[in-house]
């Protein structure tokens, strides 16, 4: 059990089966957000925003998963906290907090790729507790729970069992600022011959899902949010991948890398090696 200290000073326990719960109602909200969002993209899209750049978009759909998924958790889990990609906050008092990333990979989603994802994940004091990644175009569903294991499709999974740096196939990801992605690609040159070659898909809660599931060795990313975080993070340390920042200290999103046990400690040097500024 994990104790969780509440607002008012006083002590709960999040029982197993409070985190059985927690998975359930993830895994129904994301799988009903995510179809709900993809027969809308087929049917073409009517509203798309711009956020922090001109790339950075937010589209209907974005906002109306998230409203779909609120909704849901205010209904099941009212006692808990909200904080939404989109705007949506809420303030609970069960001393568990959800994160929600309504459509990560937007960019994908607008040009009518498959690489984006529902991630809904849960926290308490002790960090990430349970979370969900859906990918519809894929129909698949990654879940994990600390100390419940990975899933895929209700399958366990782990990382590939690697100890080559020069075998890893490695992901990662850039800005939407044009000038934050021009220092971030001067990594590039002095990593790609270290490694069996490197991606870019898009969407870091699938990114760490790929890790999760052995079919990516390593991905590394700066400047996330919580949301896009907390869900893969679970997945992928319950799969056995090392989750820290660029160091190898704690992971932030700041700085998140996560990789096969084995490379770590490598790829932390190779990042070292390699700094964008």
């Amino acid at each position: 059990m994990a104790r969780v200290v509440r607002p008012d000073g006083h002590t709960t326990l999040t029982h197993p089966t409070e985190v059985d719960d927690c998975l359930a109602v993830a895994e129904s909200l994301a799988r009903a957000a995510g179809d709900m969002a993809m027969t809308g993209r087929r049917q073409g899209l009517s509203h798309v925003d711009t956020k922090s750049t001109l790339t950075d978009m937010v589209t209907e759909f974005d906002r109306a998963s998230e409203r779909l998924i609120v909704d849901g958790l205010r209904a099941r889990r009212p006692h808990d906290s909200i904080v939404g990609e989109e705007g949506a906050t809420h303030q609970g008092d069960s001393g568990l907090t959800w994160f929600i990333d309504p459509i990560d990979g937007t960019t994908n989603f607008y040009f009518d790729l498959p690489m984006w994802a529902v991630s809904i994940g849960v926290t308490d004091t002790k960090g990430p507790l349970a979370g969900v990644v859906y990918v519809p175009a894929l129909r698949e569903l990654f879940s994990g729970s600390r100390g419940g294991g990975a899933h895929l499709n209700g399958q366990p999974i782990t990382v590939r069992d690697n100890d080559r740096l020069s075998d890893a196939l490695v992901c990662t990801g850039f800005s939407y600022s044009a000038d934050a992605r021009v220092r971030q690609s001067r990594r590039i040159p002095g990593m790609v011959d270290k490694v069996r070659d490197l991606r870019r898909f898009g969407a870091a809660a699938i990114d760490l899902c790929f890790v999760a599931a052995g079919r990516l060795d390593a991905y590394f990313e700066e400047n996330l949010h919580m949301w896009d975080l907390v869900a893969g993070q679970v997945i992928a340390t319950e799969a056995g991948a090392v989750v820290s920042d660029f160091s190898g200290n704690s992971v932030r999103p700041e700085e998140v890398m996560a990789s096969t046990p084995a490379i770590h400690r490598d790829l932390v040097a190779l990042l070292a090696s390699v700094q964008a500024d």
